[in-house]
């Protein structure tokens, strides 16, 4: 399938005054077009710092970032908000909807931001929404629908600009446990039509969705390997 992210060596140091605090430490990962990953550590291991790089929300200090083919590693934040524009959708576990939208306007918001036209906006925004089955929904807004519908309209919201990678941070952290399910069945879906998908979590019962885990403590890669017990539910 080829490398959609190679992280080369990469650390990231944040300095608080004259004290330095190393985050990530000498990471060197690649991902395959079409993984889906789950990045999973206790609170402190990095897996934040590690998604905000791989979002290209953050730069590193050192090391080498390639993204589909591109070297992102020292962007300006202008030139980085536009690769995140193109290649990542995100999905929060706050969810992050404007309350005063409805679910069509919520998701459309993307293409606004990428200057789409307003006929292709709806099209667009409707096919996702239907990929999610919330289109008997699209008028309501956030407040009048449940947590698990929310999650929903998030995740239709990182599909509609046709991103190359899925990035979920805790997307079932505010969820209970059925209604994370149905989310969980729903990336999985997402990933069986094509979609790279890298989940950030320290819920055990949801990193067995991915195909593969990577661990970290203290800033490094404790352990990386394909996941035996895949869940399906």
């Amino acid at each position: 399938m080829g490398k959609i992210i190679q992280l080369k060596d990469i650390s990231k140091i944040y300095k608080v005054g004259p004290i330095e605090v190393p985050a990530l430490m000498s990471i060197t990962i690649d991902i395959e077009k079409n993984e889906y990953v789950a990045i999973m550590g206790p609170s402190g291991s990095g897996k934040s710092t590690l998604m905000n790089l791989i979002g290209c929300l953050d730069t590193p200090t050192q090391g080498v970032y390639i993204l589909n083919n591109h070297d992102v590693s020292s962007l300006t934040d202008d030139q980085l908000a536009e690769v995140r524009n193109k290649e990542i959708g995100f999905v929060f576990q706050t969810f992050n909807l404007l309350p005063r939208y409805d679910i069509q306007g919520n998701v459309q918001l993307p293409l606004i931001y990428a200057g789409k036209m307003k006929a292709e906006r709806i099209e667009r925004a409707r096919e996702v929404i239907d990929q999610v089955g919330l289109t008997d929904r699209i008028n309501h807004k956030p407040n009048e629908l449940s947590g698990g519908q929310r999650q929903r309209v998030a995740v239709a919201r990182a599909l509609v600009g046709n991103p190359s990678i899925i990035l979920a941070d805790e997307p079932t952290g505010n969820l209970d446990t059925k209604t994370s399910i149905d989310i969980m069945r729903l990336f999985s879906d997402i990933h069986r039509k094509g979609n790279t998908i890298i989940l950030v979590t320290h819920e055990e019962d949801i990193a067995r969705y991915a195909h593969r885990i990577i661990r970290l403590r203290d800033g490094y890669v404790e352990s990386d390997s394909a996941n035996p017990n895949i869940r399906i539910d």
